[in-house]
């Protein structure tokens, strides 16, 4: 897996042909759990997924399940959720480069590309809003960390279309 600068990482699928740019797969990495969620075609829509269960023993089957998102969603990288808002040294920063760097180790992944994208407060944002929808406790725990996702790659989905409409405006000045 290869780390790029978030609008670097937009910016070279928008260099491919229309009919070879992928998608991307958002991610809230949790300390048991990981939210998944992914783009539509046109990389403007974030739409929730489903979740992964995070255990040490078992990164060499999530980076075979992620083998096969990307095959499946014809996915071109990774938005991984970062708590850029705590300290570098925070439990939930270090889970989360521990998370990268154990999915790297497996060398399943090799040549996907990633970036990290603040997660800011995603987790409570969705809690406030599904709190009161009465769900089962696992269906929550799980509408939680998908939905918290989806804030994620929607935010990072934002940011870069903006940000290219913006320099594509400039340029025509």
């Amino acid at each position: 897996m290869k780390y790029m600068r978030p609008i670097n990482l937009f910016q070279d699928l928008l260099k491919l042909k229309a009919s070879e740019r992928g998608r991307f797969l958002g991610l809230d990495v949790g300390d048991k759990y990981v939210g998944l969620a992914v783009s539509d075609y046109h990389n403007q829509i974030a739409s929730p997924l489903r979740v992964l269960l995070r255990k040490k023993s078992n990164i060499d089957l999530m980076a075979t399940d992620f083998q096969s998102l990307i095959s499946e969603f014809s996915l071109s990288g990774f938005i991984i959720g970062y708590p850029f808002y705590r300290n570098r040294n925070s439990p939930d920063a270090i889970q989360v480069k521990l998370f990268v760097e154990d999915l790297c180790k497996t060398g399943v992944l090799e040549g996907l590309r990633y970036t990290f994208w603040d997660e800011c407060f995603t987790s409570k944002i969705t809690e406030l809003l599904l709190k009161d929808l009465n769900l089962h406790p696992v269906q929550y725990k799980s509408a939680i960390d998908k939905f918290a996702a989806v804030g994620i790659l929607q935010g990072y989905l934002d940011f870069a279309n903006r940000r290219t409409k913006l320099k594509s405006s400039e340029d025509l000045l």
